[in-house]
Formats: structure tokens, sequence, C-alpha cells
């Protein structure tokens, strides 16, 4: 009788991880780049029934984050030189402050004190680029391969890259993801472009998010209710004297 306890339990616990995905997902509605999350849902073990039963009884389930949404966010102008928009597959490669490489989607650039591009926290596109002191930021120029110049004169690349396998990159905050054994490595990007002066827009669909929210909410209160079941019938079984 307890493995109903602990069926319902994994299950109650499978959607909190679900509401915890939704829950990120909807706090970043409008954050640029973001890819909303894709949650898988997969048996526990299972186990003979016993008692010369040939039922299996299983223990359950689990969730887990299975990847990103790689779905093309809307694309929108916002004007400012520094903005730029990843169109089609691809991340822009910064530099993490303990110097290893990230890669994001989020292209709002800004300019640190010494001038170099960085993300809003301050992490530097790679390569590093520097714009000289006394060019304003509207006389910058960032092509649709990256390349950044301005009055005709090249002062860099920013790198565009991809990995094998995107759902296998690793979320570290900050839109900012590490490759790993399961993304393969990172490499240049070939089916992707940068816009100027625009922003690509969370991909996240609002209607979609509170839809998954409605189903997980009532999955977890069909695993609350079971677990009362289970504890009302060992109550029945323990004041059955035997």
């Amino acid at each position: 009788m307890l493995e109903g306890l602990y069926s319902a339990a994994s299950g109650m616990e499978a959607q909190q991880q679900q509401f915890d995905a939704i829950s990120g997902d909807m706090a970043n509605l409008d954050t640029p780049g973001y890819q909303s999350t894709i949650v898988g849902f997969h048996d526990l073990l299972y186990s003979n029934g016993g008692y010369g039963s040939n039922v299996a009884t299983g223990a359950g389930t689990a969730a887990a984050v299975v990847g990103r949404d790689q779905t093309q966010g809307a694309i929108n102008q916002t004007g400012d030189p520094l903005d730029v928009a990843v169109k089609g597959q691809g991340f822009i490669e910064v530099r993490r402050f303990d110097g290893s490489i990230g890669l994001t989607r989020n292209g709002r650039l800004e300019l640190n004190a010494k001038r170099q591009l960085t993300t809003q926290q301050g992490m530097l596109v790679q390569p590093p680029i520097t714009i000289p002191a006394g060019v304003p930021t509207d006389q910058v120029s960032i092509a649709a391969d990256g390349t950044v110049s301005t009055a005709g004169k090249k002062l860099g690349k920013i790198s565009l890259a991809d990995v094998p396998a995107a759902n296998g990159l690793v979320a570290d905050g900050y839109g900012v993801f590490s490759a790993t054994a399961a993304s393969g490595a990172i490499r240049p990007a070939k089916n992707a472009a940068l816009e100027q002066g625009a922003l690509e827009g969370s991909n996240v669909n609002l209607g979609d998010e509170m839809a998954k929210m409605m189903t997980a909410q009532q999955q977890y209160a069909m695993g609350s209710q079971a677990i009362e079941y289970q504890n009302q019938m060992l109550s029945i079984a323990n004041q059955i004297k035997p």
C-alpha cells in the first residue's frame, strides 16, 4: 500500500518541477532572446507486484528539463545601434568572468569603462571589441556577419556560434548557456546573422504557459487527493485487528 503513496508523491514532485519551469518562462516573458523551457516526463522503475502476481508496480514519474524551444522569437526594432538581434540558428559568443566561454541570444550590448562591447552583465563579446574614444555609438556599424566598424574602419567581428545539439546546452543564468558533452563542442554558426538596431524577443507564449500551468495544477491536485485516499486506507488497515 505504501507504493501508492510513493507514486503519488513522485507525481506531485514532477509537477512541481513543471511549475518551476513555467514560472521561469513567465518571468522571462520580456527578456530578449529568451527560449522557453521544455520539460519531459518519464516513468520510474517498475517492480513485480509480489504475492504471485504478474502485474508490475510502478514507482511513479519524474520530470527533467530536456531542452529549450529553438523557435525564433519576434524581431523588435529598438533603434539602439548597440542592440543586435540573432536571426537563425546561432548564439553570440561571450566570455564569462571566470574566463570560460558562454553562448547567448540576448543581443542587448553595452560599452564598459574601457569602451569594450559587453552584455548587460558585463561579459565581453568574443573576440573583445573596443570602440575608440570619441566615437559616438550612432556611428558604430554592425554587419550581418558580426563585423563591427566605424567610418569604414573595421574594429573587430562578433563571433556567431552554435553547437551540434542545442538541446544539450546548460543554462547558467542571465540568458547564457554552456556547451556540454551532450550538446557537442562550440563551432562557427552557418545559419545565423545579426540585425543591428533590433532585439529578438522572448519566444515564450503566454497562452501556452497558462494552459500548461492549469494542467499541472490539476495533476498536482490529483496526486494530493491520491495521497489522502492512501492515508485513509492505511488508517482503516491499522484499525483491523488480526
